[in-house]
């Protein structure tokens, strides 16, 4: 099973070499290896891969157009691992956070930033143009496991069922926490970043559903489960 991937966006438009040395040429060497021993190879990609004017959850046949070094970068090993290892199962994730730290930003993955963030200012600004099915890791990690059980070879979306904006996604966080904070909206612009990322990555878990394995639970579902879990670290 392949999670190693160079994930910082940012830093993936400055090293666009390192990029692909890891996303791609990582993947075909893994994928060539697999193949020649017989093993099934299980590689977690990206909703990265598509781009601007989505308007419908993205199914596993739409076409992709990645708008960044990161996003073109795990593309590439996708085509790679499907040239290279006849039993792939390629999945694609969207929105992750999870117990364990996110090194890229900063050691808090969204859920703990908006809260983080209530504490310290008392107000937040979220933006509300950006759709996402934000997807608990501890729910990924059990589909992939069916995935890797039970599944035919090919490509899959696993994120967490329903779509909301990171605004909607905040709301949820303060309001499953009680938390009293002042959100505000707010729109990309409020933010400007040199990486371009998509402004609607829903994707639909389609070749799941028509194999009957879709076990991913609703957004709002999985984020109450990820509360329990961080407000006590026991039940881990």
């Amino acid at each position: 099973m392949n999670t190693a991937a160079f994930h910082n966006v940012p830093l993936c438009e400055e090293e666009p070499a390192s990029a692909y040395s890891v996303n791609a040429t990582g993947a075909k060497y893994l994928a060539s290896a697999c193949q020649e021993a017989g093993a099934r190879l299980i590689h977690v990609s990206t909703d990265y891969v598509f781009g601007y004017g989505g308007t419908a959850p993205y199914t596993e046949a739409d076409r992709e157009s990645p708008l960044s070094t990161y996003g073109a970068s795990k593309l590439a090993g996708e085509h790679l691992i499907a040239a290279e290892c006849e039993d792939h199962c390629i999945v694609r994730g969207s929105g992750l956070y999870g117990a364990a730290p996110c090194k890229a930003k900063g050691g808090k993955n969204f859920v703990q930033l908006m809260l983080h963030l209530a504490r310290e200012r008392g107000e937040v600004k979220v933006v509300t143009d950006e759709m996402v099915s934000p997807t608990y890791t501890v729910a990924l990690a059990k589909q992939i496991r069916i995935i890797a059980e039970k599944a035919e070879p090919g490509l899959y979306h696993a994120t967490c069922n329903g779509e909301c904006s990171w605004y909607e996604f905040a709301e949820a966080i303060f309001e499953e926490t009680g938390t009293e904070v002042t959100l505000h909206k707010a729109t990309q612009d409020d933010f400007p970043s040199p990486v371009k990322r998509p402004d609607y990555s829903i994707l639909e878990n389609k070749h799941l559903q028509d194999q009957g394995l879709d076990a991913m639970p609703h957004w709002r579902d999985a984020l109450r489960d990820y509360l329990e879990v961080i407000q006590d670290p026991a039940s881990a």
